[in-house]
């Protein structure tokens, strides 16, 4: 309430009112309108910055979830390579690997199988990141479930390697007789003419003539099925099974 200001007046012996001046009336009108537009533009300050002030157990929960992203985009990255470095081995087992081997390359849809049916991840769901940790768990389960079945064709590969070695090394590849101890080589494999009845004759081996008691080597890996002179047309001889028929 404005106050009223009174002067003793001695001639008429009474108090008089003091009338206000025009300039202190415009004064006072604009201290008033600036007091008010401070005290306006203060309060709308504070309400529109009024989410930049945090308690501390705020801020602390901030730094939690600038953590927890900076730890999600690293796992993003390292699953990034993971998936590169699957998909290479991945094509190398199919194209590669397993053509060598002759066996069926493993079809796109049964490495990534066994991900339909149920809501299998109802229990990240009415989060604020939902979205985010389910996206993020399919993708580990499929990464997953990848790995598994290439290890898999892996432990297959290594299997069906050893079996080829051992086939490898049981083909009769080398010569049984030291070059060295050889005297010649006295018939080759293939048509010839038979030196007993002198008739065309296919060969299915070939003859080797070194002095008695050169060393005699087999020729791939076997077993010894007969060491004697007792077949009809072959003289002293070993016989060796190299396996596979």
């Amino acid at each position: 309430m404005k106050k009223v200001k009174y002067y003793y007046d001695p001639e008429t012996l009474s108090y008089k009112r003091i009338a206000s001046k025009k300039r202190t009336k415009i004064r006072n009108i604009i201290l008033f309108l600036v007091a008010s537009a401070l005290f306006g533009g203060i309060t709308m300050f504070l309400m529109i910055n009024m989410r930049f002030f945090y308690t501390p157990r705020e801020l602390s929960l901030q730094r939690e979830v600038k953590q927890y992203e900076t730890q999600y985009q690293i796992l993003n990255k390292k699953m990034e390579q993971m998936e590169e470095v699957l998909a290479n081995i991945q094509e190398r087992d199919n194209n590669m690997y397993r053509l060598y081997f002759d066996v069926a390359p493993i079809p796109e849809e049964q490495r990534k199988s066994g991900f339909g049916g149920i809501n299998r991840y109802e229990h990240l769901e009415n989060f604020d990141n939902s979205k985010l940790l389910i996206a993020t768990t399919k993708r580990l389960e499929i990464l997953q479930k990848q790995l598994v079945v290439q290890s898999k064709s892996l432990d297959e590969i290594a299997g069906l390697s050893k079996e080829k070695e051992k086939f490898l090394a049981s083909i009769p590849a080398i010569q049984p007789v030291d070059n060295k101890d050889l005297t010649r080589i006295a018939s080759g494999f293939g048509w010839r003419n038979d030196p007993f009845t002198k008739a065309k004759k296919f060969h299915n081996g070939i003859d080797f003539t070194a002095p008695t008691g050169t060393p005699i080597y087999a020729s791939g890996d076997g077993v010894i099925t007969r060491a004697d002179d007792a077949s009809s047309g072959y003289g002293k001889h070993i016989r060796i099974d190299h396996g596979y028929g």
